[in-house]
């Protein structure tokens, strides 16, 4: 029967089914991994008082009714990672989950409002180890080899580790650590016009996004390392160098697949650092919805162990392995 004949998303479903069943199997084998190296998995609610904080993803806005007939405005998660450091801070365990998540306004061949998080979180484990751990991880799930837009990449071999501060030497031409919060610094540097209105995170990002993404994990998977202090979100700071957050993110065939922290556990820092992107988010997007600040993982972080954790795309992961061009097509439904 033709996709014609058959109609709408019965067609659809069909046609990718070959897909979506590697996407199963897939599934099987990372709660294997992780039961393999005595992963606890844990599940949190989705829909929550505090989605997270992050200043560019915008929320799905919900509502909880009580039996008494009282109303609590909740918010569909951006990522579990809130709920899933409190465990640690109360468990010392290691713990992994497989979530759906939700941000609003995107879509695209990479993105989705919905889509499926891996995130794990290991005490003890420093940036090394858990880069060590997503490199077996990774290797586990996809082929000896992938291709991705006429690159084939190879996964056995190791992947590279490169701090962003190397990447903008060689790709940008500019010393990014040097001339942080100096917008006309990096811009004379990356010989670029400074546009209107652009401060040097918004600088920082486009010269990532035009000239830094497009030509790494091409040859083989690469770490970005060591982010700028200012990009460090829920990071510690590098003890030797307080210049730079200890934060991965891991680049496959122009593909962001994973973003990773040694997690910050001083209260106080990441409570400031939460003001911070309020202010700027309130400031960029007027009018968007407000909610309280997460008081309860503020109170358990001076509980939370050295930890590493990672937020890493399952879908994307999916399309890599299949060589799926786009989310869609490795998506039950969509």
């Amino acid at each position: 029967m033709t996709t014609e004949r058959r109609g709408g998303d019965v067609g659809h479903i069909a046609e990718r089914l070959p897909l979506l069943r590697r996407r199963a199997l897939m599934m099987q084998g990372l709660r294997a991994f992780f039961d393999g190296r005595d992963y606890l998995e844990v599940e949190t609610p989705y829909a929550v008082p505090t989605p997270g904080e992050e200043v560019h993803l915008h929320v799905f806005a919900t509502e909880r009714e009580t039996p008494t007939g009282e109303r609590e405005p909740l918010f569909l998660h951006t990522s579990p990672e809130f709920a899933m450091k409190r465990i640690v801070a109360a468990t010392g365990e290691k713990i992994f989950q497989l979530a759906r998540v939700w941000r609003n306004g995107e879509g695209s061949a990479l993105h989705a409002p919905e889509f499926t998080m891996l995130e794990w979180y290991r005490p003890g484990a420093g940036l090394d180890d858990l880069m060590d751990e997503t490199e077996a991880f990774v290797r586990t799930m996809l082929p000896p080899s992938i291709r991705r837009d006429g690159c084939v990449i190879p996964i056995a071999e190791p992947f590279e580790r490169l701090t962003v501060a190397e990447a903008f030497r060689r790709h940008v031409g500019a010393d990014v650590l040097a001339t942080a919060d100096d917008a006309r610094a990096l811009a004379s540097q990356a010989g670029v016009t400074l546009r209107a209105g652009e401060e040097w995170e918004d600088l920082f990002f486009r010269l990532l996004l035009e000239r830094v993404e497009p030509v790494i994990g091409r040859d083989r998977p690469t770490f970005l390392t060591h982010w700028p202090a200012s990009q460090a979100a829920l990071a510690r700071r590098c003890p030797k160098d307080p210049r730079v957050a200890l934060r991965f993110e891991l680049y496959i065939g122009g593909v962001e697949l994973a973003n990773a922290f040694e997690e910050l556990s001083d209260s106080a820092e990441q409570k400031e650092r939460f003001e911070s992107d309020r202010r700027r988010r309130a400031e960029l997007y007027p009018g968007r919805p407000h909610w309280n600040m997460d008081e309860n993982l503020l109170a358990a972080l001076p509980y939370l162990p050295q930890t590493s954790g990672i937020a890493l795309g399952f879908d994307r992961l999916v399309m890599l392995a299949t060589g799926a061009p786009c989310l869609s097509h490795i998506l039950w439904m969509g």
